[in-house]
């Protein structure tokens, strides 16, 4: 079905509100604007739809609206910011999951036409349907419903097996999908199954770029879909995220000096014991860490996953203004893959009220460490671990980490003496300028800053 001119124009400025609302997304300081720009967009295109002549099961896509846009609104309502890669995780495969419908029901009508059309359908519904059971699982794992990584015997053989099987009926589809539908079930299956199979040894530590990697899988299917629907809003919208989402991914895969194929076909797993570290572990108490800050010139905060988990941004910042008005500079260090997806620390410090003036990534605060007299590490690990400067045997030796032993003291706050996702022994907790406040990084923070206080 053809839509007449004025709902193309309005799907055609939709898409524009698209491109401008992700442009607000590339500052901290203009994404709410950002994102509310993108959602007049979306409502303009699904306002337009209802225009075209003819339309039909309004009352089913009217229900629809309802059910995924209140079920959507209710769960952003309640969702903590700890649980956000989560929820974002779920939402890429709900798309992709959606692009791979549209590709089914469009191979049940039996109308589609031309080999462009049916190939892209083709290739969206491979691409979705592996982004949603993909997500799935990423979702599963964020969540602690699958608590470790499942690997099969000749896990990458399997998946490069699946993969090819896979494209072999996806060829097939192209070429009979009309005369044989019982290959386009075979095919959605496998496309499933592949998803799920390459996703489950994935661990933690991969899991910020096998997010952003799923959300360019959903932008390249929708985009594709939007062709074969005639539909240049979804067109515009899919490619536009699907190119954000994948030069995302290769930031992310980059921060970690890591190949995406080395993501997907090999876990980042400690394989050996690694160069042995020298020194040991040597606590401190909260009266002591509030000593160092409080009378210290600079302090560099390195957020990670731990303070997500604690919920301790707002101790945090608490803590950091306590420290502003007492002289002490201070700033925060933001390693790209902090936390369970990209963005995740940046999120949780705005939440507490932190100005991005004062949140530096990695290549702006490096620089710094030598300058700084004490470098406050908050539930990180492997991304502030030497050993991926000097450990060759090390799974992460070669990534970029924030040089926070490289601070005139070093302060780290951990729940205990375990490793990170990696599972590698992290040198710096060792190293002399280095001591440990054990415990969850709230009460730790708030135990700080009552000593803060009554120093005056």
């Amino acid at each position: 079905m053809t839509a007449p001119f004025y709902v193309q124009g309005a799907w055609f400025v939709g898409a524009a509100l698209f491109i401008f609302g992700l442009k607000g997304m590339s500052s901290p300081a203009s994404a709410r604007r950002g994102i509310v720009i993108a959602g007049y967009g979306m409502l303009l295109a699904i306002a337009a739809t209802f225009l075209i002549p003819g339309l039909q099961n309004i009352g089913l896509i009217a229900l629809a609206l309802v059910i995924g846009g209140g079920g959507a609104w209710i769960s952003a309502q309640k969702v903590k910011m700890t649980d956000m890669p989560q929820m974002v995780a779920i939402y890429n495969g709900m798309g992709g999951g959606a692009a791979a419908a549209i590709a089914a029901v469009e191979f049940a009508k039996g109308d589609m036409h031309g080999l462009v059309a049916t190939t892209l359908a083709t290739l969206g519904a491979l691409i979705g349907a592996v982004s949603f059971t993909g997500s799935c699982v990423a979702w599963a794992k964020l969540q602690g419903v699958l608590k470790k990584a499942y690997r099969l015997p000749a896990q990458n053989a399997v998946n490069v097996l699946l993969a090819l099987i896979s494209v072999g009926l996806g060829l097939a589809v192209i070429a009979l999908a009309p005369q044989q539908p019982e290959l386009v079930i075979a095919f959605f299956i496998v496309a499933l199954v592949l998803g799920l199979i390459v996703t489950l040894p994935i661990g933690g530590a991969d899991m910020p770029v096998v997010i952003s990697l799923f959300n360019a899988f959903t932008g390249l299917a929708v985009g594709f879909e939007g062709y074969v629907l005639g539909n240049p809003a979804l067109i515009i919208a899919g490619i536009v995220v699907g190119a954000a989402g994948t030069l995302l991914t290769q930031l992310m895969a980059k921060a970690m000096n890591r190949p995406i194929s080395n993501i997907l076909f090999t876990p980042l797993v400690a394989s050996g014991p690694g160069e042995a570290i020298e020194g040991t572990m040597k606590e401190l108490s909260a009266l002591d860490a509030a000593a160092m800050m409080r009378y210290a010139g600079k302090v560099v905060i390195v957020p990670g996953y731990g303070m997500a988990v604690a919920h301790a941004q707002h101790k945090v910042w608490e803590m950091t203004s306590i420290l502003e008005e007492a002289g002490v500079e201070v700033k925060f260090a933001i390693h790209p893959v902090a936390g369970r997806m990209p963005g995740h620390m940046n999120v949780l410090l705005a939440e507490a009220g932190v100005p991005y003036d004062k949140i530096f990534d990695l290549e702006e605060i490096n620089g710094e460490f030598g300058q700084t007299d004490v470098a406050l590490v908050i539930g990180a690990n492997d991304v502030v671990n030497p050993s991926a400067r000097t450990d060759k045997a090390s799974p992460i030796y070669g990534m970029p980490i924030l040089d926070a032993d490289k601070a005139q003291n070093v302060i780290v706050i951990k729940r205990g003496k375990g490793t990170g996702y990696s599972g590698v022994e992290n040198a710096l907790f060792y190293t002399d300028n280095c001591r440990m406040l054990y415990g969850d990084a709230q009460p730790m923070a708030g135990e700080i800053i009552q000593h803060l206080k009554s120093m005056g």
